[in-house]
């Protein structure tokens, strides 16, 4: 079956954070339900997982992979962080569960062929760069989770990735949020599923002495992880000023019950409700905005 988009003239964008994404699960099973489909889709660090979800149009995936995972012995904790192999196993989680049989099994084919495009960004250690990946950039199974795994390596939390002769960390340092990657796109409008209650800013990073010391190899990582709260805080105004402008419809969460390093299923199952429930009350407001009723 041929996949086609619904809305072409507005980039679909999705914060990082973590397990809050749990939220964004439900928010995003909404859109898929509804038959709302994008054809630009962006997302860094969780945002980059919920990006590939979405365009897989996969419902179940998107739920598991922010809730059910963490019944996995093998998802994560202290024991792996002690270990090296990070709070969450992100080998593990990135580049063992996506294929039959798995945890967390995607169908690559049905990815491929969605007509969207897609953006996913890392943050290079060496240069300090972003670095946003496209579907050009993915060939195989491995490639794509290379890429989300890149874009997801949690500083201090999660070793860092490599890929392709580069080394990544979260991109969500840069600020989290890939409007920059959209408007260069030439993108017009913003549709931008948020991990924040509405009001929401960053405040400056504590053990700013720490972060140094465990970067004194990387300092640029370490100047974008204590300059992060004012590139997030500026790509927030900037939306907000694009929403009162009619360019952008930003979804906030209600509540944000979980924290981005939440591993309690029964609380991950509670947010996901949240956010499903709140995605049903709310999508009418977006078809209006999506122009689609």
């Amino acid at each position: 079956m041929e996949l086609i988009s619904n809305v072409k003239d507005t980039a679909l964008i999705f914060e990082g954070g973590g397990m809050r994404a749990s939220y964004t699960a439900g928010f995003l099973n909404n859109l898929l339900e509804n038959e709302i489909y994008f054809d630009y889709v962006a997302g860094i660090s969780a945002g980059a997982s919920s990006s590939v979800n979405y365009i897989a149009r996969d419902t179940v995936r998107a739920k598991r992979s922010f809730v059910d995972l963490v019944l996995e012995p093998d998802f994560g904790g202290w024991r792996s962080f002690l270990k090296g192999e990070g709070f969450f196993r992100s080998q593990y989680i990135y580049e063992e569960t996506a294929y039959p049989d798995a945890p967390l099994p995607l169908d690559f084919n049905a990815f491929m062929a969605n007509p969207a495009k897609l953006r996913i960004g890392a943050f290079e250690r060496s240069t300090g760069e972003m670095v946003y990946y496209s579907k050009d950039d993915i060939h195989t199974m491995q490639d794509l989770m290379k890429i989300v795994r890149a874009s997801s390596s949690m500083p201090i939390f999660m070793p860092p990735t490599h890929f392709r002769g580069r080394c990544f960390v979260d991109g969500g340092i840069s600020g989290g949020i890939a409007l920059d990657i959209a408007k260069r796109d030439a993108c017009k409008k913003f549709f931008v599923v948020l991990t924040r209650p509405k009001g929401y800013r960053k405040t400056p990073a504590q053990f700013k002495g720490f972060i140094k010391a465990y970067y004194r190899k990387h300092p640029l990582v370490a100047e974008a992880m204590l300059t992060r709260h004012t590139a997030y805080n500026e790509t927030l105004d900037e939306l907000e000023q694009l929403q009162s402008e009619g360019k952008a419809f930003l979804v906030y969460p209600d509540v944000m019950p979980v924290s981005n390093r939440e591993i309690n299923y029964e609380k991950l199952t509670e947010s996901y409700r949240m956010g499903y429930s709140q995605g049903r009350r709310d999508v009418h407001r977006w078809k209006e905005f999506l122009e689609l009723d």
